[in-house]
């Protein structure tokens, strides 16, 4: 049976168009790129089924392409239903890979497609947001006979990764490449920083500069957001529930405050927590006539929707992806992208080159729970530093940048006590 035969997807035709998008892709990732060659040459996922759970865009294609060329049978699903681009879909087909996906199916469908994407009964899974290994915990444990283990994406997915190992429940390995230097430092600051204000702007065509920004919680991701919001002229407040992070948002230039006092000052607000209703009904009570909310953590429930719409007298489209809620005493709310990620849903995601080192890192990890599954065993572990600084040199190289040696003397030096 053909890809084209056992997928499901929105419409075939849409296939050039695609594999234009990820022909530009694939010439911005250079990391990405030289592993490709590596897999050609070493075939290390060869008689393997791999499936994939990310956000199905042009970038996480190519990702898909590199794991093909290393021998693997291919099966790809889209983990939000808004980021999921039915053209890149078509031309994953076209090029022999299992597509479960579509733009904006029902939930329930959505829910459907992701089990479809585990009957292969895959032998490794890539996972965004914990959504395959929840299913392959649940409903669906039958489809997880063969799993050798996988690699996770997001801060979400860890969260769930580890409560499922503290309660002894983890099934087989993952590796938690969220959490690897060249992830947060590049991906989750840089990354969602630009990607985020790219989702804003083109849904929004309104200007940042001037405008108070409120940004929900200051991890990576929320050291992103401000910083780009402040590099576009925008007063930044910051609010937090750690206090370390809250003096670091301090000294970074920004000012802390709790949500109830915020809520009054926002005109944009932008979570990043991944946890749920960190803005909700008290909050809207207070907050100015045209505050624009957006979410860039993992699932829409940042933003409480529900609050939103029973305080709300009315619900309109007023441009793609922004919902307006009107408030009994007149304010108008809106909400972007139905509170889903804001980078994704109501834009194309991190910037190439950015993914480029993610992306590197996811395939270098599946090649290493592969190599490695059953001296792991089933628990969450981190990326190894040398395939860490290995993606950090492929940049370095394909940048044409070069760095310092220690020498043997400097060496002999950091390694004794007795030397001054």
């Amino acid at each position: 049976m053909s890809s084209l035969e056992k997928s499901i997807i929105a419409d075939p035709a849409l296939a050039p168009e695609g594999h234009l998008k990820i022909d530009w892709a694939s010439a911005h990732m250079p990391v990405l790129n030289k592993i490709k060659e590596q897999f050609e040459k070493e075939q290390p996922f060869k008689g393997l089924k791999v499936s994939i759970s990310l956000h199905l865009e042009a970038k996480t294609a190519y990702l898909a392409k590199v794991v093909q060329a290393g021998g693997a049978d291919v099966t790809i699903t889209g983990s939000n239903p808004l980021s999921t681009q039915d053209d890149v879909c078509a031309a994953l087909v076209e090029d022999g890979i299992t597509v479960f996906a579509k733009y904006n199916p029902e939930p329930e469908e959505f829910k459907a497609l992701n089990i479809k994407a585990l009957e292969s009964k895959p032998d490794l899974i890539i996972d965004d947001g914990g959504d395959l290994v929840t299913l392959l915990h649940s409903e669906c444990r039958e489809l997880g006979v063969n799993l050798r283990g996988g690699a996770e994406e997001t801060t979400t997915g860890i969260i769930r990764l580890k409560a499922l190992e503290k309660e002894g429940s983890l099934s087989f390995p993952m590796v938690a490449v969220n959490d690897a230097y060249c992830k947060y430092l590049f991906d989750n600051r840089y990354g969602t920083g630009q990607s985020v204000f790219d989702g804003i702007n083109r849904t929004t065509n309104l200007v940042v500069a001037g405008k108070t920004v409120v940004v929900v919680g200051y991890g990576w991701c929320g050291k992103g957001v401000a910083m780009r919001a402040k590099g576009l002229g925008a007063t930044v407040i910051v609010t937090e529930i750690d206090a370390i992070k809250a003096v670091e948002a301090y000294m970074d230039g920004f000012a802390v405050m709790p949500m109830q006092e915020a809520a009054k000052l926002g005109d944009m607000f932008v979570t990043v927590t991944g946890n749920r209703d960190v803005i909700r009904g008290e909050h809207y009570k207070v907050m100015k006539d045209g505050a624009i909310l957006s979410n860039a953590g993992h699932f829409d429930v940042e933003v409480n929707k529900v609050e939103l719409e029973a305080m709300s007298t009315g619900k309109r489209t007023v441009r793609r992806n922004i919902e307006e809620y009107k408030m009994e005493d007149g304010r108008n709310i809106y909400l972007l992208a139905e509170g889903r990620l804001v980078n994704l849903a109501a834009g194309d995601g991190h910037p190439a080159e950015i993914m480029d080192m993610t992306f590197a890192l996811q395939a270098l990890s599946l090649k290493y729970v592969n190599d490695e599954f059953q001296s792991i065993g089933s628990k969450v572990v981190n990326v190894p530093y040398e395939l860490d600084e290995k993606v950090a040199r492929l940049k370095l190289e394909s940048l044409g940048f070069g760095i310092d040696k220690l020498s043997p003397e400097q060496i002999a030096y950091l390694d004794s006590w007795t030397e001054h």
